[in-house]
């Protein structure tokens, strides 16, 4: 490639821009990958770690799933819970499908791994950058770093840099559509040197809230509790923490979340987003640059490598055949399973959690939906089709 030139530009080096970038090179295509963070923040944030059926079928067909396939806790069921009652949801049974436990650090490990082996162009903390002429057949980055400038000019742009980057928001406002909602709840969630004592995640509703049992490996636990979106982190000492896990997910059977010392904790606000359309000139949005989802549904990761499978086949078809339809029909193809997600995660969270505002007739009818989902097998395939992942229609 001519310095100053590459064919795809991606801004970001989350699972949406690593996955981006060797399927492009699957498919011979060259990319420069810009990360304002380092390679060691990237890969160790704690992030999403509950991969679909479909996902992990992703990542087997571009040859990234080796520790995957070792590693990967997989999981053929969740267990739903309502004040120390638990329910099972058979994946395996209702959908012949599993969900694989895999955290999204290490998803990222792998890919930056065999994107270096194969020589891949990855530039972490990069410098200030900025997009331009995104209407034109070669847009431009501009990056500044230690008081030079360098610019690259592109065939297209893929802005795979999360919620707070750059890519949308170098889009003009009156060429975009926002659709957001706010819950008014967060998630303090918690990652404990504890082996799991469960099989498979816990939901749990609570009179407290609710809470969630989950694991990151045979070691490492992941553990979540419904919070106010205001609360100080510094007010939750472990004791604390350890007094409302058990408080929430003790089970009528004598079993609760075995303690252990405490890694990690944090609280995270909860929202749903979508921007549209996904694309502006030859700029394309992928993961949380284009859609938030709360992490009820364990969506966004997935969604991500979909939008990425949809975007690299477009181009693919673009540079293999000079066949632009299937970039014209990227927007339109990725919004659909987005909503889809948007809705089954909206539907997650509103079954499973306390609203401030819910009078006593919503929190009954809440129970209600609970026991029926518990008590019918078209309802718990219904949940089971949606959580393992949808079928990636063609383009």
């Amino acid at each position: 490639m001519p310095r100053g030139y590459t064919q795809v530009g991606i801004i970001g080096a989350g699972p949406a821009g690593l996955m981006l970038s060797h399927l492009l090179h699957l498919h011979g295509i060259h990319s420069i990958v810009l990360e304002a963070r380092s390679r060691s923040y990237c890969e160790e944030r704690v992030r999403a770690g509950v991969l679909e059926h479909t996902s992990v079928d992703l990542l087997q067909q571009a040859g990234v799933a080796h520790r995957l396939q070792r590693e990967g806790l997989r999981h053929q069921g969740i267990e739903i819970g309502v004040d120390g009652m638990r329910h099972r949801i058979p994946f395996l049974e209702c959908t012949g499908k599993c969900v694989t436990v895999y955290g999204q650090r290490e998803v990222v490990k792998d890919l930056i791994a065999r994107r270096l082996d194969d020589g891949g162009d990855l530039r972490f903390e990069c410098g200030d950058v900025s997009l331009h002429h995104l209407e034109d057949e070669q847009p431009l980055i501009r990056i500044h770093k230690n008081d030079a400038i360098e610019e690259i000019r592109c065939d297209f742009l893929a802005g795979c840099d999360g919620f707070h980057g750059i890519s949308r928001a170098s889009i003009p406002a009156q060429a975009i559509a926002l659709y957001e909602r706010t819950y008014p709840f967060a998630w303090l969630g918690i990652l404990a040197e504890a082996p799991p004592s469960r099989e498979e995640l816990l939901y749990m509703h609570h009179e407290r809230g609710f809470a969630l049992y989950s694991m990151r490996s045979p070691r490492i636990t992941r553990l979540y509790l419904q919070c106010r979106p205001d609360e100080d982190i510094r007010d939750w000492s472990d004791d604390r923490i350890w007094s409302e896990l058990h408080a929430r997910l003790a089970c009528a059977d004598g079993w609760h979340p075995t303690p252990g010392p405490i890694l990690q904790k944090s609280i995270t606000g909860m929202r749903s987003f979508v921007v549209e359309p996904l694309q502006y000139g030859r700029l394309f949005l992928a993961g949380d640059a284009a859609h938030i989802v709360p992490p009820t549904g364990a969506k966004g990761m997935n969604l991500a490598l979909a939008d990425v499978h949809y975007l690299g086949l477009a181009l693919h078809a673009f540079y293999r055949r000079g066949d632009e339809a299937a970039l014209r029909s990227y927007s339109q193809t990725c919004l659909q399973r987005i909503w889809k997600a948007q809705r089954f995660s909206w539907w997650m969270t509103s079954l499973l959690h306390r609203f401030p505002e819910d009078s006593p007739f919503d929190r009954k009818r809440q129970r209600a939906e609970l026991a029926y989902l518990a008590a019918s097998r078209a309802a718990a395939t219904s949940l089971a089709e949606n959580y393992v992942g949808l079928p990636l229609d063609p383009i």
